[in-house]
């Protein structure tokens, strides 16, 4: 998908459109489509529109030319890691050990990209495309799926490890010590090294991301900046606040998927990791680890998200009702304290065993199924608990909404 998108801008090729044929990480008998323009890509309404000229539309003939897309994108990546590494070494990686896990997916051809810059990638997995998706699911945001990464990256004593999703637009790492670098951490990671470039820069994330994070942001110089949930949110979001004048070089999501200014904000795992890579590389020439630059990062004491569905035929006015009333009850609650940052459901800040914001909740509505979305996390232990039996007590006996799994989880905690 990354390929995709550079077709527009890769001076080989510039393409006039693209469009990806991917189903990621659905399941066996999905199929979707990806469109691109030299904007970007296309909105809902946008792709509803081509689809319908698509249909009335009658061509008399068509010239089809097969194209090698991704040796032209290898050879950018290549590039990169060679301008970013400053020197006019051949092999410029030579003593870095990275494991890749292609999870069967489109992205095998980076670990030889990596041996071909010197890097060692033995015990790399699933190099090989396999649409079944045999060993795990190709998603960077499960440990399930990090596990075997992680097993391998101990055994073979690597630096680190890098895990891509199924089309290669979302992806996650694994340190040295087998521990997972993704979600909060990975917003961390990247966020640390372009603050050290330039302090002050502002970092746009999605809706869901922690205070330890907010808090690791702000102490690196930078300005922590929620957004909506959704990738392609958060991403014409940085866009705009480029526009405005704010320093804006990164949009990122806790799924994965992330987009650099320097990169076009196109939404590109590979280019991501290029970048991390690099500066494992530098790093270790230090004598250094790549997940030292996370040191200071608080992490939550306890977490969850449940998923409440909506049963209601018009489930987003029924969940706008809900996140209503939760809203409503915060203003006049004295310990429910409204995020200031609050710019998608409602996000409630708590104080816990006399501390102060130490725990939030933040309820939503999905992007695109009929499902309250809430993510809990504490700084203390019963935390969630406690804020979980706060809520209840608001969203008992409101019709239409399944929340049992809030029931499910204080019956077991």
């Amino acid at each position: 998908t990354p390929a995709m998108q550079m077709s527009i801008m890769l001076k080989q090729i510039r393409a006039s459109g693209a469009v990806m044929v991917t189903a990621s990480a659905r399941e066996i008998g999905m199929n979707g489509f990806k469109f691109f323009t030299p904007d970007g890509p296309v909105s809902a309404e946008d792709a509803a529109e081509i689809l319908e000229g698509a249909l009335n539309t009658t061509v008399p003939h068509r010239l089809v030319k097969k194209l090698d897309l991704m040796s032209a994108y290898r050879e950018r990546l290549k590039d990169n890691i060679l301008e970013f590494m400053g020197d006019d070494v051949a092999l410029p990686l030579l003593g870095l050990h990275v494991v890749v896990d292609a999870s069967g997916g489109a992205g095998g051809f980076f670990a030889e990209l990596l041996s071909s810059l010197g890097a060692d990638t033995e015990g790399s997995l699933n190099l090989t495309p396999d649409g079944t998706f045999a060993l795990h699911e190709p998603n960077p945001e499960s440990p399930a799926a990090l596990a075997a990464l992680s097993r391998a990256v101990v055994e073979e004593e690597a630096d680190l490890g890098v895990m891509f999703d199924a089309d290669g637009d979302r992806v996650a790492i694994v340190d040295q010590t087998g521990r997972a670098i993704n979600r909060n951490r990975l917003i961390a990671l990247i966020s640390a090294i372009l603050l050290d470039k330039k302090p002050g820069a502002t970092i746009v994330t999605d809706s869901v991301t922690s205070s330890g994070l907010a808090q690791f942001i702000t102490e690196w110089g930078g300005v922590h900046y929620r957004y909506k949930r959704g990738y392609r949110n958060v991403i014409d979001e940085a866009v705009r606040l480029n526009a405005a004048g704010i320093d804006c070089p990164l949009a990122i999501e806790t799924s994965g998927h992330a987009a650099l200014r320097e990169n076009h904000f196109l939404d590109d795992g590979m280019y991501l990791v290029t970048v991390l890579i690099v500066e494992a590389m530098r790093l270790k020439q230090e004598g250094k680890e790549l997940s030292s630059l996370l040191d200071g990062l608080r992490e939550p004491v306890e977490s969850v998200e449940l998923r409440l569905n909506i049963t209601a035929p018009d489930f987003r006015e029924a969940g706008r009702t809900v996140i209503e009333r939760v809203m409503d009850h915060a203003s006049y609650e004295t310990d429910w304290h409204i995020a200031p940052d609050n710019r998608e459901g409602v996000r409630i800040n708590f104080d816990l065993d006399d501390g102060l914001q130490n725990g939030w909740f933040l309820l939503r509505l999905s992007v695109h199924d009929p499902v309250l979305p809430l993510n809990v996390e504490s700084d203390v232990p019963g935390g969630v608990r406690t804020m979980l039996s706060k809520l209840l007590s608001v969203l008992d006996g409101i019709e239409d909404i399944d929340i049992s799994p809030i029931r499910a989880y204080l019956s077991k905690n």
